[in-house]
């Protein structure tokens, strides 16, 4: 069903019960599984009066051809997973990513697969409720760019940090207005621009690190790690102006797509990814078979310095968010060792 409402699409749940899997934790049931094994696929967390929603959005089933690129949608409540009806102008596509805002869930462009395997980065931003279920189509993107970096500040606006478009990187940083439903663009990313990077922010401070680069010979384009970390600094006045510093790196080594997010408190979280950028199947760009990693790389804000780790749980990469939950940090879907698409949700107490 759909309807016009002020010239925005709006749709409604197709409730349709997908799965069982879960553990108790207390006497909280929480989503062991993904309905299906997805790797790349936006994920996102509410709570709605008092019970935990999680959500995955399109990724790469398990055959990792052009053809399971996906626009399926999900959201567990009350026990188990639900199908949502996704609007038919939502075409299937990788490296979208989700952030959640003011009880909904916002959810912002990715990049087609065509069967000759060109690539299409799409405008398309929607909100969809976490109570209703309806998705509201939200003002496209000014610049439609996937595998960027999206941060919330203030509850109100989003942060879309460097990413690809279309043909190459893009140093742009634009912002969503929730409230006034606009788009401005900010002080631009200072490092070379970037895609499949991860960052989180702490009331006005953003981190973003790693990804990978686009180096443009005479004769082709060479994707490189880029083993850089920008601090950027949100002006009180004016959200559109960002101070950029440059951090100390981690390690000296890049790692592609990890799931990263904030503690709330002072820290930033990078877990996994790959040291080896690949394509959507996982093989990198150099045609070496890509590997995860299990590493957990945390900065301090305050103390302006680095905690490097690992966690005892498989390896993993392809991550397109790190899930800040009362539960601990949670990581749905990805790549485990060998390519293998991962139907696995795993949970971290935080450090």
């Amino acid at each position: 069903m759909i309807k016009n409402i002020m010239n925005t699409t709006v749709w409604f749940l197709l409730i349709v019960s997908v799965s069982h899997c879960s553990l108790r934790v207390s006497d909280t049931l929480l989503p062991e599984k993904l309905p299906h094994a997805i790797a790349n696929n936006a994920v996102a967390y509410l709570q709605v009066n008092g019970q935990d929603q999680f959500y995955s959005f399109n990724g790469m089933a398990s055959g990792k051809t052009y053809a399971d690129v996906s626009n399926e949608a999900f959201v567990w409540r009350n026990g188990r997973w639900h199908a949502l009806a996704v609007p038919n102008t939502q075409l299937p596509v990788l490296a979208s990513t989700a952030v959640t805002v003011n009880g909904g869930v916002y959810l912002f462009g990715g990049y087609t697969v065509a069967e000759d395997h060109s690539e299409k980065s799409i405008p398309n931003v929607w909100r969809i409720d976490g109570q209703t279920d309806i998705w509201t189509a939200m003002p496209a993107m000014p610049t439609p760019v996937d595998d960027a970096v999206a941060l919330v500040y203030q509850d109100r606006y989003i942060y879309l940090v460097s990413g690809w478009h279309d043909v190459d990187n893009v140093d742009l940083v634009q912002v969503f207005d929730t409230q006034e439903m606009t788009w401005s663009q900010a002080t631009p990313y200072p490092l070379p621009p970037v895609f499949g990077h991860a960052g989180g922010i702490i009331g006005q401070k953003m981190l973003v690190c790693d990804g990978v680069k686009v180096i443009k010979t005479a004769e082709r384009k060479i994707f490189l790690p880029s083993a850089e970390c920008a601090l950027g600094s949100i002006d009180v006045n004016e959200p559109t102006l960002i101070s950029w510093q440059s951090v100390p790196h981690h390690s000296g080594k890049a790692y592609y797509r990890m799931a990263a997010s904030s503690d709330d408190v002072t820290k930033v979280h990078f877990i996994g990814g790959s040291d080896n950028p690949y394509n959507y199947n996982g093989i990198g760009y150099d045609k070496i078979p890509s590997k995860p990693s299990n590493g957990w790389r945390t900065f301090d804000l305050d103390a302006m310095s680095w905690v490097l780790g690992n966690h005892a749980k498989p390896p993993s990469m392809d991550h397109r968010g790190l899930l800040n939950t009362p539960h601990g940090f949670v990581i749905m879907g990805g790549m485990l060792e060998n390519q293998l698409v991962s139907q696995k949700i795993n949970y971290y107490d935080k450090k």
